[in-house]
């Protein structure tokens, strides 16, 4: 038990992460207070179409040796782990601890790897959030007063997508900024291919 609380704690430092030198406050006129940049919310989970997303920013806006002229923000959404056991049940308060603990953990490894992609981004900082993933990322363009919101495509077939809900869709006509959905192409051609929605603050 010691052990697993000293994880969870380890966890918890990780939940909100920035990188060095750069604050996550804003200032007056909505922007970061470090740099005067527009800032960029990028929503990230441990999906693939995620991290293609997450490359192709990189590629387009990030790239070594150019400007840089957004500050970048990576947003993950981690569910409460009510909502992952479910229905209450004999037992349930006892798992809660460990769920609580696996999410934490996976939260974690999405951002670790998020930064392995960012190694050479000058001006980025990493947030886990509870809740939604939908509303997550709104609530992060409305703090940060973000210019524009990035995202993956998970190509949910039609049945999937009414059972499940749209995060791209309901950001899209939600989120108050310009919305980018990035898609994989099927045949996976690098840093090709790009579905996106503007839509003015």
């Amino acid at each position: 038990m010691a052990a697993e609380g000293e994880a969870l704690m380890a966890a918890e430092r990780a939940e909100t992460s920035t990188a060095p030198a750069v604050a996550t406050e804003s200032g007056a006129n909505g922007k970061p207070a470090a740099s005067g940049k527009p800032a960029m919310v990028l929503g990230i989970d441990e999906s693939e179409h995620s991290y293609y997303a997450l490359e192709w920013t990189i590629h387009h806006f990030f790239a070594p040796g150019q400007p840089q002229q957004y500050h970048l923000i990576v947003v993950s959404a981690k569910p409460p782990a009510s909502s992952v056991i479910g229905i209450a049940g004999i037992g349930t308060a006892e798992l809660l601890p460990r769920v609580e603990l696996d999410l934490k953990r996976a939260s974690a490894r999405v951002i670790d790897k998020a930064k392995e992609h960012c190694s050479h981004v000058t001006d980025v900082s990493y947030e886990v959030k509870e809740g939604d993933a939908r509303n997550v990322l709104c609530e992060a363009v409305e703090r940060h007063h973000a210019d524009m919101l990035v995202m993956g495509s998970h190509g949910y077939g039609a049945f999937k997508r009414a059972v499940l809900g749209s995060v791209s869709d309901y950001c899209t006509h939600n989120a108050h900024c310009t919305v980018m959905i990035v898609k994989k192409p099927k045949h996976h051609k690098k840093h090709e291919q790009l579905g996106f929605h503007r839509k003015e603050a």
